[in-house]
């Protein structure tokens, strides 16, 4: 029987010798197009099996006839696979899979790993088999594999085996990587599709997508309707468990109206719309390990179901660091639509940049989605920085009352210890075994700052205080900018209206039970020196004023930088000459050069006073200058 058939690519062989080796350039774009064609194949099931010297996927679709015209079809490369839109399912499928193939050339991919690679297919009982080559004859006709030798490794029945012979790429050596890098690409696995990869004594299924990204992500947008099921997957990690309901955005999907030239040359009115998710994780941690692994950080583009662009974030981001986090996934099935030109590009890797469908995706994806989504990011780092803050503070409030309760306890033994012995040994006229512990107590309070053991409760506290009326905000940043320019730490300081997490206090934490735990009811000897940034609007502001008989009663170090020619009052120390700053109604900073040095000078005070060392006073001019106009 073998005999009687004859197998003839239609492609020039020259084309094969040119196309085989550069058509892809990563074995997982290889699988993702094998497997593709398995799903097209009506498939339940396919086989990735990995061993010495070859590369096998197989798999359990309605496999191809020869004597029907099944391989006559397979072997007319680049033939438009989807020309009608009655054409556009899966035979067999009952509409409920859209062909992801169009046009045709997937079945060339698995020459770029191999050289030769074995076709071998059944069905229906008739076994047919043949070699593609990279190296084919003028006449175009392929070698023959005897019906003998046509056997499948894990299937029984109809189905297709493509086997790579001396692949130059190779899979990882660990299942779980090559689980999460097929995953990546083919993310449509189910109860009714699976993936099973093999390799050595090795072996794990993949029928389920969602587990594997959706439950490692800390914020998740789902587009339109079909994607909300993966909401049920999504956990945050966060301890306070409200704040998934802020992470989680569950919106509708993108649609817009956009005329394109069909195949026939037409204009006609089209519905770009696009669904599925973006999020990012919770951490970075562990990720991407090897050269050959996917990047982590993606969002890819899959159009009826099938990966177009694995990754168009670079395009889309700004390089930002918050972008390392971010994932998606986006469905753009108009990218398939079969009356439309294709615009796939020829490795089949990404798409065409001019094409309308894609500019428009591209231009939603970088100024709606991403900045969305990153903007999820900062509230869940904000949100991270809380529990770590409460459980900081509570830690320190925790060492404040052990060593409270030591030093009293020291007090009490010492000076009743010393009473007792003076009272025995010694007579004081007039004076009773209370009152000497009572004079030996107020000794002990006196000199308790000498005591080197307070030094480590100092360290934990925050040493500076911006106190500020909001409106003022833009001073108050210039003011933060240049304390942090010159060697203070963020985390020393308290500014509640900073854009930098490491400055505010923990989040619904009362500003005044804060100040009051730490700085107040404290066996620590450190006072906070506190920044008033003065202006009518903090002299209408009750919270500022509120701050400034709080530091005079805690007898606090302070400074004052005053905006607009404001007069500060007492109890601020206003016999002490201030930095003056001027500032417009859209937060533009104009200062003379003599307030220039005035806020120099105070930026030298604050770090000083605080036991850090100022930089030179040329340098922190030189930073002014940058920031603000400074005239004169």
């Amino acid at each position: 029987m073998t005999g009687s058939k004859e197998y003839k690519i239609s492609i020039d062989p020259r084309i094969l010798e040119l196309l085989g080796p550069s058509l892809y350039t990563n074995i997982y774009f290889i699988l993702a197009e094998l497997i593709a064609n398995a799903y097209d194949a009506n498939a339940k099931n396919v086989y990735i099996i990995q061993e010495k010297g070859q590369l096998t996927v197989e798999d359990d679709g309605h496999g191809m006839s020869y004597e029907d015209g099944d391989i006559e079809k397979y072997l007319n490369v680049a033939q438009e696979t989807r020309k009608e839109r009655r054409e556009e399912f899966v035979k067999g499928s009952n509409g409920s899979r859209k062909k992801m193939g169009r046009k045709g050339v997937g079945k060339l991919a698995a020459l770029s790993v191999s050289p030769d690679v074995e076709i071998k297919t059944i069905k229906d009982g008739e076994r047919s088999g043949f070699v593609l080559s990279r190296h084919v004859g003028e006449d175009r006709m392929l070698s023959p594999i005897p019906e003998d030798d046509i056997a499948f490794k894990k299937i029984s029945g109809n189905g297709t085996s493509v086997v790579m012979k001396s692949p130059q790429y190779t899979l990882h050596k660990t299942i779980g990587a090559i689980k999460n890098n097929i995953l990546k690409i083919f993310p449509l696995v189910d109860s009714d599709f699976k993936i099973h990869v093999i390799t050595g004594k090795n072996e794990i299924v993949i029928d389920s997508f969602e587990r594997e990204l959706i439950e490692g992500l800390g914020g998740l947008i789902i587009l339109g309707e079909e994607h909300e099921w993966l909401a049920k997957h999504f956990n945050s990690s966060l301890i306070n468990r409200e704040h998934d309901k802020e992470l989680l955005k569950k919106r509708p999907s993108f649609k817009k109206n956009i005329i394109l030239t069909c195949k026939d040359g037409e204009e006609d009115s089209f519905e770009l719309e696009v669904k599925g998710w973006i999020g990012f994780y919770r951490s970075t941690k562990d990720r991407k390990k090897e050269a050959s692994d996917f990047p982590d950080n993606f969002i890819s583009l899959l159009s009826n179901k099938k990966l177009g662009e694995y990754n168009i974030l670079p395009i889309v981001g700004k390089n930002a660091m918050a972008e390392v986090y971010v994932v998606g996934q986006l469905h753009v099935d108009l990218f398939e639509e079969t009356t439309l030109p294709d615009m796939a590009l020829s490795n089949r890797q990404g798409y065409k940049s001019d094409d309308v469908r894609y500019m428009e995706v591209i231009k939603y994806v970088r100024k709606d989605l991403l900045p969305n989504v990153v903007a999820l990011r900062t509230k869940y780092a904000s949100y991270v920085k809380q529990q770590k803050d409460k459980d900081k503070n509570e830690k320190e409030s925790a060492r404040e009352k052990e060593f409270k309760q030591q030093v009293d306890l020291f007090k009490d033994t010492a000076s009743s210890t010393a009473a007792d012995v003076l009272s025995k040994n010694f007579h004081f006229e007039g004076a009773t075994k209370e009152s000497l512990k009572e004079f030996i107590s107020q000794a002990i309070n006196k000199n308790l700052p000498n005591m080197g053991i307070k030094r480590t409760i100092d360290e934990s506290k925050k040493k500076i205080l911006i106190s500020h009326s909001g409106v003022d905000k833009g001073v108050c940043d210039f003011i933060l900018h240049m304390m942090i320019f010159n060697g203070l730490p963020a985390e020393d300081i308290i500014y509640t209206s900073s854009d930098n997490p490491a400055c505010v206090i923990p989040r619904g934490a009362p500003i005044f039970d804060y100040l009051r735990e730490f700085f107040v009811e404290s066996y620590s000897t450190q006072k906070i020196h506190v920044v008033y940034v003065t202006s009518e609007s903090m002299k209408n502001s009750w919270a500022a004023v509120s701050e400034v008989g709080a530091g005079w009663i805690a007898k606090s170090k302070h400074d004052i930088f005053n905006i607009n020619d404001h007069r500060p009052e007492k109890p601020l120390d206003i016999d002490v000459v201030w930095a003056n700053i001027k500032s417009d109604e859209e937060g533009g900073i104009k200062i003379s050069l003599h307030d220039a040095n005035r806020v120099a000078e105070k930026i030298e005070g604050v770090t000083t006073s605080i036991g850090y060392k100022s930089k030179p006073r040329n340098e922190i001019m030189g930073e002014i200058r940058r920031l603000v106009d400074v005239v004169g």
